[in-house]
């Protein structure tokens, strides 16, 4: 579909696409905010995730209105085991926003870490760059610190760097992963791939005949997890962002320029 030329009345987009561009939601969740009719514009429910709308138009949001984003934030969490990685849950769950308590429009998760599973997470209402970090094209590394039962040997090791696999009808590529130490009966990896299919590790792992005890991923990219305690959180710092944006070969964005202050003349 073409896109309308500027008017007198402002640009206008595709409703979802607006929605995302003002970090109100990413490019999915705010085709099903439009579906479900929870979006309005100019006091018209709109339902046509199509539909083209003037950026100077008044759009609200479950009746609160929505508009440009005042900031993009982004936040690490720890996120605990037997928390979902979701923004809401109809059956009432924990959800990493509840543990998050931020109060930021449009926050939502970079990825998953299934129920199971913790360690760090992003959270950012920069959907954009969040799309980049997750595209397969970009191969961002994510590294997990990983428990499993029984002993690794160095040949499943070699074959985890080596092999492609099919598991449940998904192809699941070579991951890196190295003995960190071993118990009697388990042994601890750190396991890095670029990847994230569903449960990836579990899978691939369980295909060679080592059941999953504890997961936790410990970086993602350029960030790590360094001490932050289970269910803690922190915003990222604006160096830690441009290290993110440059993991996806993304400029980073300038700082705003101030202007300088007039000058009073004073009057003789």
């Amino acid at each position: 579909m073409e896109r309308k030329k500027p008017g007198p009345q402002g640009e206008k987009r595709m409703l979802p696409r607006l929605l995302s561009r003002w970090n109100v939601a990413s490019r999915k969740q705010a085709e099903q905010l439009v579906h479900d009719g929870r979006v309005t514009v100019d006091g018209r429910v709109v339902r046509d995730v199509l539909a083209e709308v003037d950026e100077r138009a008044r759009v609200t949001v479950d009746g609160e209105r929505v508009g440009p984003a005042a900031e993009l934030a982004w936040i690490a969490l720890n996120k605990p085991r037997g928390v979902i990685t979701t923004t809401s849950d109809p059956e009432g769950r924990r959800t990493v926003l509840d543990v998050v308590g931020s109060t930021v429009r449009g926050l939502a998760p970079v990825g998953r870490l299934d129920l199971d599973s913790g360690g760090l997470l992003l959270l950012t209402n920069d959907h954009a760059l969040a799309a980049a970090l997750l595209d397969p094209a970009t191969h961002v590394t994510k590294t997990y610190r990983v428990k499993v039962r029984g002993q690794v040997e160095d040949a499943v090791l070699e074959r985890l760097g080596r092999e492609t696999v099919e598991v449940d009808e998904l192809v699941l590529g070579p991951v890196r992963a190295t003995v960190s130490a071993r118990g009697p009966s388990s042994t601890w990896l750190d396991v890095s791939l670029a990847e994230g299919k569903n449960r990836q590790i579990r899978r691939q792992l369980a295909y060679y005949g080592h059941e999953v005890l504890v997961l936790v991923r410990t970086a993602f990219g350029p960030i790590a997890l360094g001490g932050l305690a289970a269910g803690a959180s922190r915003r990222l710092t604006p160096a830690e962002v441009a290290r993110l944006r440059a993991a996806v070969g993304k400029p980073a964005v300038p700082a705003p320029k101030r202007r300088p202050a007039r000058r009073r003349s004073s009057r003789s």
